[in-house]
């Protein structure tokens, strides 16, 4: 097959459905072999399932593209080695890793338990770290091997991850940590070859439908659907192909027709005495450099 992605393998995580089986998909569709990662379990992370990954293999492999199916748990050491090996026995290479993979487990803080806590951070930041560190490993062993690799990975955050959002502390909390992981990996992996950036889409999936649904209408027939997960994989496709060279340590938000570059935490107003402050002083030219500065998104469900 021809496309931006033709002779590259890409490996994508929770791609059984949603913005992952768009990724895959669309992906194929530009020439990459596809390594379908998906446990096949419910939108709280429970139950596991083959189908839904074999399901996205067998529609690549039915419009003549390459795929298989990965049904290992990539928030362990060994479900994410069996990752990259899954693309390098059945594909030879492992040129790209989208980290999509994760579940919801909303509660308001005084009402989320630990065990809600640790599966968000397990499943979204874990899960993305490990296949992170065991390619990483591979595109450094080829590097040092003298076969430099044009090797791309794409995480995914989340606008609750860059503003925060009412009744999702752990999801918040992982999507930001995703984002922390992406700016070290770029600039740790980069002389291996290695350009690593994050997008945080806004779709219409199960972890999302029932929010979507409450705030916007389905889109009349022939009409552009705004939330369909197909309009963020383009961009997705593009940064795991050659063509992004570049381009990494970056952030992009992605939404119907729209991409913006999130620009992230920089330094604003400062005062600098030349030494310690007083507790009122501290807090006199705080509320002056927050007068001069400017007024800070609202967190998603906030009024």
């Amino acid at each position: 097959m021809t496309g931006i992605c033709a002779g590259r393998a890409v490996a994508v995580t929770g791609a059984g459905r949603g913005l992952g089986r768009a990724h895959a998909t669309a992906l194929a569709a530009e020439g990459a072999a596809v390594v379908v990662n998906d446990l096949g379990v419910t939108a709280d992370g429970s139950g596991a399932s083959p189908g839904p990954a074999q399901q996205v293999v067998e529609e690549i492999e039915a419009r003549g593209g390459r795929a298989v199916a990965h049904s290992g748990d990539i928030t362990t050491t060994d479900g994410a080695a069996s990752l990259v090996a899954a693309a390098l026995d059945s594909f030879g290479r492992l040129d790209a890793l989208v980290n999509n993979a994760g579940f919801l487990r909303d509660r308001m803080l005084v009402n989320l338990d630990e065990d809600g806590w640790d599966a968000v951070i397990r499943v979204h930041l874990k899960g993305h770290f490990l296949p992170l560190r065991h390619a990483a490993a591979h595109w450094r062993a080829e590097a040092r091997a003298g076969r430099t690799p044009h090797a791309r990975v794409v995480n995914t955050s989340s606008g609750a991850g860059l503003l925060g959002s009412v009744g999702q502390g752990n999801y918040s909390a992982a999507k930001a940590g995703i984002l922390g992981l992406t700016l070290v990996a770029a600039a740790e992996l980069g002389r291996y070859g290695v350009q690593v950036n994050a997008i945080a889409p806004a779709a219409r999936t199960r972890m999302t439908e029932q929010t979507f649904a409450e705030t916007m209408a389905a889109p009349a027939e022939g009409e552009f659907d705004t939330m369909a997960p197909g309009n963020v994989s383009p961009l997705v496709v593009w940064l795991a192909s050659a063509a992004s060279d570049g381009v990494t340590g970056r952030v992009f938000e992605a939404e119907a027709g729209r991409i913006t570059v999130m620009e992230g935490w920089r330094r604003g107003p400062t005062a600098d005495k030349g030494g310690r402050w007083t507790p009122a002083e501290a807090g006199e030219h705080a509320r002056k450099l927050l007068a001069a500065a400017g007024d800070p998104h609202p967190v998603y469900g906030a009024r």
